[in-house]
């Protein structure tokens, strides 16, 4: 701490010389034209002998030329600011010498002319004197040195005077006098408190930056150890699920199947968890787009409030749509994920009451609004429900409780549409979550698209599966060739060559981890290609969450399924790649 304190002050006193010299060069340029005029008033009234009058004009201009030629080099050194000692004990010499002259002047200069003549010599070095605060205050050894030495000559020959007039303004030049220093110290703290504050706010920004560099580097760490374990751990939950796809196809008796059902309803818990962490990575990844145009918001609120009304209902919930004809301009895609999150989110915290779902016309935009009557959320939590993981009274990680996520998506797709989204809640009397979105002029578009086949449209076909985990590719293979697929597995490029080189016909897919040991999915992938000298339909499986994973797999232009991935979903995909090729609806790194 004292080492600190030390610290600024020596910050603090090498910034008042820096200062210093800053003003100086005006400031003795100044008082050089000033001696100038003075000489030749005093000259032009006769009381002025011509080469005493020049040689003290060119002292007074010498020591100018001093202060200036010092500055010059001051600046000019690398050392300055560590030698500031140094430097002002250079500068308060010249400061000396000036001040003597001035000094000098009042008594010397002029002669005859009595005390009218000797008070404008006084007049003169105390005005001087004066305009000396402004650059010289800074250092206050400089000052004082300045201002008594061009002053206190007259005041101590004033003092000795015959004439009575005179020596009555001596007292008064003694006040004079005191009245400059203390405005000089006054304006020196003023000055000191201004540095300090400057030194201080500088260092409160680099602390603060530091901070932030401390936790960016956290958040890089904890994201890293995030895609590395939810890596880790979708490899064998995709491999169990690929299992239990194979398991499911084997005939067994009635207690079996359902146990299956159970192990399938487990997984597909999992799943949603991941799909809650791909949805975070992606948009943080920033390969979620928004594809905005006009769409009527209320059917889009009527289908989510059906979704959930069972759930809704079984907890003794009333769950309402109001109908609303408004046109919107955003996506749809994406604000239907919004509503889903905060419906969900409505219907699991809500323990009695209602829900009701609708839309306000606010001007030029439309609120779209989730009301509740359940828990409220207390005014010193709601700054905090929108992070990741963060969960009001689940303390234990109760898994049915929810999974912390649901809102902190909402936060980054309202961020991503550029919508304002507000939260009004109180404590045990519910809350309402509110999305401003814009409305539109033009007539709504059809948001009918073509579903993806979930049914069989043909189960032949060559499969290349390359996937770096034994389980999986063993799991792979089962579940495919129950389906009716011929499948090849490999666990690299190399390997998957080798195989294919004891084949003659051409793979009708390739399916490719994207992270393999050594190797990268996409270029796996387009080594098989180049084998064939075609465009054979690929597709890349992940359990990646990092975002510089997922630009690259987006900008591959190959599908792209997360694990653990759904059999259902899997089967639908492999069908129409291998019925229809590289269809538009896949294509361009498509997510599914």
């Amino acid at each position: 701490m004292h080492e600190d304190a030390v610290s600024s002050r020596e910050r603090i006193a090498a910034e008042q010389i820096e200062i210093m010299f800053r003003f100086v060069t005006v400031a003795v340029l100044a008082a050089a034209l000033f001696a100038v005029m003075l000489a030749l008033i005093i000259a032009h009234l006769g009381y002025l002998t011509p080469m005493v009058g020049f040689c003290w004009v060119g002292y007074i201009v010498a020591c100018a030329c001093s202060h200036i030629v010092l500055f010059y080099f001051y600046r000019r050194s690398e050392s300055a600011r560590a030698r500031w000692r140094y430097w002002a004990a250079l500068f308060t010499i010249i400061s000396l010498a000036e001040g003597c002259g001035w000094g000098w002047a009042s008594i010397n200069l002029a002669t005859g002319g009595g005390f009218e003549i000797a008070s404008l010599m006084v007049l003169a070095a105390g005005g001087v004197a004066a305009g000396s605060i402004p650059a010289f205050n800074p250092f206050l050894p400089t000052l004082f040195t300045f201002v008594l030495t061009s002053t206190l000559p007259y005041t101590f020959v004033s003092l000795a005077s015959a004439d009575k007039v005179q020596q009555a303004t001596s007292p008064m030049v003694l006040l004079y006098i005191g009245v400059l220093c203390c405005l000089g110290i006054l304006a020196n703290s003023a000055l000191r408190q201004s540095i300090g504050l400057r030194i201080k706010t500088e260092q409160m920004a680099t602390e603060l930056m530091r901070q932030k560099e401390i936790a960016e580097q956290a958040n890089r760490a904890k994201s890293n150890f995030l895609a590395a374990a939810s890596h880790d751990l979708r490899q064998p939950v995709h491999a169990l699920g690929l299992f239990v796809g194979a398991l499911s196809l084997v005939p067994m008796p009635l207690e079996g199947q359902r146990l299956v059902e159970r192990i399938d309803e487990s997984t597909n818990a999992l799943d949603n968890l991941f799909a809650a962490l791909i949805d975070i990575s992606r948009l943080d990844a920033g390969v979620v787009a928004a594809n905005c145009r006009p769409f009527a918001i209320g059917p889009i609120l009527d289908r989510v409030c059906r979704d959930f009304a069972g759930e809704a209902t079984n907890k003794g919930l009333t769950l309402s749509c109001m109908p609303c004809r408004a046109i919107v301009d955003s996506d749809p895609t994406l604000v239907e994920r919004i509503a889903r999150n905060l419906v969900s989110n409505a219907v699991r915290y809500t323990d009695r009451g209602r829900i009701v779902v609708g839309c306000r016309r606010r001007g030029s935009h439309i609120a779209m609004q989730v009301w509740d009557t359940g828990r409220g959320i207390p005014p010193h939590e709601q700054s905090h429900i929108f992070q990741e993981y963060y969960q009001i009274g689940n303390p234990e990680r109760d898994r049915e409780k929810g999974l912390g996520l649901g809102l902190a998506i909402v936060r980054r797709l309202a961020d991503l549409l550029a919508c304002k989204l507000v939260l009004q809640s109180k404590s045990g009397h519910g809350s309402c979550f509110e999305v401003s979105l814009a409305r539109s002029t033009r007539a709504a578009t059809s948001l009918m698209v073509p579903a993806v086949e979930t049914h069989i449209l043909s189960s032949t076909g060559f499969v290349v599966v390359v996937d770096d985990e034994r389980a999986i590719r063993e799991g792979m293979s089962s579940l495919l060739t129950g389906w009716g697929y011929d499948v090849l597995t490999a666990a690299s490029a190399d390997e998957a060559i080798k195989a294919l080189a004891a084949r003659m016909e051409r793979p009708d897919l390739l399916i490719c981890d994207l992270r393999l040991r050594g190797e990268n999915g996409i270029e796996v992938i387009e080594i098989l290609r180049a084998e064939y000298n075609e465009q054979i339909p690929a597709m890349l499986i992940t359990g990646d969450t990092g975002a510089d994973q997922l630009i690259d797999a987006h900008a591959s232009g190959f599908v792209l399924l997360h694990k653990p991935v759904p059999n259902g979903k899997m089967r639908a995909v492999i069908t129409r790649l291998i019925s229809a090729g590289l269809n538009e609806q896949f294509a361009s790194g498509t997510e599914v």
